[in-house]
């Protein structure tokens, strides 16, 4: 079966395609994620996947070429930790189709293959349901619970902690 996506690091000329995701998707991400919704901010995004420990990755259409999500890694530590955070949102107009899971999962195979990192840790917001079954179809391990976590869209959240190891990868 031929891949349905493919994926590949941001370049400058992505922020309008960026942009037009995050403002017609802005309803289906509220209030899981808080993307960018100017050309400043997506350019901004875009410049921080090319000079941090952070690996930004958009998921394209295979067929169409067009944008279906972005999947983060991000505070990428290497030595003896080896672990990354992982995020992600995708594009409203492909919800349901399983394309984010084919896309997440060769960023995942980028982060333990390419990267050769050992664990990736997802938080997400209890009540983000779509976000936990893929999440899970992905073989990864709930660990607990975190009250106020993260701030996003000016509150603190709860969120669970998911995590997978490579060994449970390979697997």
């Amino acid at each position: 079966m031929l891949p349905r996506v493919y994926i590949r690091s941001p370049v400058d000329d992505d922020w309008s395609t960026l942009l037009d995701l995050h403002q017609r998707s802005a309803d289906y991400h509220s209030p899981w994620a808080e993307p960018a919704k100017n050309e400043e901010g997506c350019r901004r995004y875009i410049h921080r996947c090319h000079t941090e420990p952070f690996e930004g990755m958009l998921i394209w259409h295979a067929i169409d070429h067009r944008l279906v999500g972005v999947a983060n890694l991000s505070q990428i530590f290497y030595g003896s930790f080896q672990n990354a955070y992982l995020g992600y949102y995708g594009n409203v107009d492909y919800a349901g189709q399983g394309l984010m899971t084919e896309g997440v999962k060769l960023v995942l195979n980028h982060a333990f293959n390419s990267l050769k990192l050992h664990r990736i840790e997802a938080n997400i917001q209890p009540g983000n349901t779509a976000s936990i079954k893929l999440i899970k179809r992905l073989g990864f391990a709930h660990e607990g619970f975190s009250r106020q976590y993260l701030k996003i869209n000016g509150e603190w959240r709860d969120h669970e902690r998911w995590a997978l190891t490579v060994d449970n990868w390979l697997r």
